[in-house]
């Protein structure tokens, strides 16, 4: 892989995804739900960094190894919530929209686990992270030097 620009280089090029990311992380969605729909749509777009600082924010956060392992099989495995669940599958369906959108079906689990305004601001989550990934895979962003925020209680 040969080396790109950095797109950190350009602070006010990139200020706009910046803030729009900033405003979604301050969402009231639950953190080990929001690590594990980030991390899914960046193993959907086989974005490497994205993957790398996912799994280590999610690890940070106090997710298990065994769900993070599974989280591709996720429909397979009994780790994950409903709301889990369906958090998941409206993050596929949106990162991989068809020719016909999102299917009824998951719309239906995705209103039946999440209030209009939180599945808004799930909708925005997997937006702003297909926008990272899109911004991280074409610079090829290299994976393995993220280290998590340390982080504080409240």
């Amino acid at each position: 892989m040969s080396k790109r620009l950095s797109v950190l280089k350009y602070p006010q090029a990139m200020k706009p995804l910046m803030d729009f990311s900033a405003a979604v992380h301050a969402s009231s969605l639950e953190r080990p739900l929001v690590e594990l729909v980030l991390l899914r749509v960046s193993q959907i777009n086989g974005c490497a960094y994205c993957i790398d600082m996912h799994s280590k924010d999610a690890r940070a956060e106090g997710e298990t190894e065994q769900r993070l392992y599974l989280l591709q099989a996720w429909r397979e495995a009994p780790f994950y919530t409903e709301r889990e669940c369906a958090a998941l599958a409206w993050a596929e369906a949106v990162t991989q929209l068809g020719e016909h959108g999102v299917p009824d079906e998951v719309y239906q689990r995705a209103i039946a686990s999440f209030s209009e305004e939180e599945l808004v601001k799930l909708d925005l989550l997997v937006i702003v992270i297909n926008a990272w990934n899109r911004v991280a895979i074409p610079f090829q962003s290299e994976p393995g030097h993220y280290k998590p925020a340390a982080r504080h209680a409240a």
